[in-house]
């Protein structure tokens, strides 16, 4: 699939939901925020890198306490360091990789909040690197990152009106996001590599 239907779908997602989930008997919203993000195994620590977090989702509730939900999400992640002169550190670096990612979440449902938590695939739609403002992947070489990732995502869920609430979740790779192994990498679950890490807090408004 291409760059273009990706977004395409990411953009007319959800103004099909309120109709047709009507229609089923599902609910659906639409979400928006923002994202601080690392890369375990760059050798930068810290989650110095903001990207936008964008999206829709579908739900189906099969009891009146669990659930299920799809969504179709626009992520930027990647990594980030800053020169600090005070430290006579003028070495400055800068990874941008921004994703289409499909999480499917088990949700269990309590008073006030949700627990979720679930897989999601990562399909790249671009990347940037750069050190000491010299782009990197013009280097022959060059480590390119993975056209598909894994993720874990983890969160909470919060309802402040009928229709409107915010949500707390992690997001971290389950496989190497680059094409081959490099230096500083880490160890994670069951290989050596590079992972994606985010904290994201976005904004939903659900349709009823």
């Amino acid at each position: 699939m291409t760059n273009k239907f990706y977004l395409f779908l990411l953009i007319f997602f959800p103004f099909f939901l309120p109709v047709n989930l009507a229609a089923q008997g599902f609910h659906g919203g639409v979400m928006a925020g923002l994202a601080g993000t690392q890369v375990a195994g760059d050798t930068y620590s810290g989650y110095d890198k903001a990207g936008l977090f964008l999206g829709g989702y579908v739900g189906w509730e099969f009891t009146s306490r669990s659930g299920l939900q799809l969504e179709l999400t626009y992520f930027q992640k990647g990594s980030r360091k800053n020169p600090n002169p005070e430290k006579n550190d003028y070495d400055s670096y800068l990874f941008r990789v921004n994703y289409v990612e499909l999480p499917v979440l088990y949700q269990l449902k309590f008073k006030w909040f949700i627990i979720e938590a679930g897989p999601s695939a990562g399909f790249l739609m671009g990347d940037y690197e750069e050190m000491n403002e010299q782009i990197i992947s013009d280097f022959q070489g060059y480590n390119k990152p993975a056209r598909i990732t894994l993720q874990i995502n983890v969160g909470l869920r919060f309802f402040i009106m009928k229709n409107l609430g915010f949500d707390f979740r992690t997001n971290n790779s389950l496989l190497n996001i680059r094409s081959g192994n490099t230096s500083g990498d880490v160890w994670r679950f069951w290989t050596y590599g590079q992972f994606n890490d985010a904290l994201v807090l976005s904004f939903f408004y659900q349709f009823k």
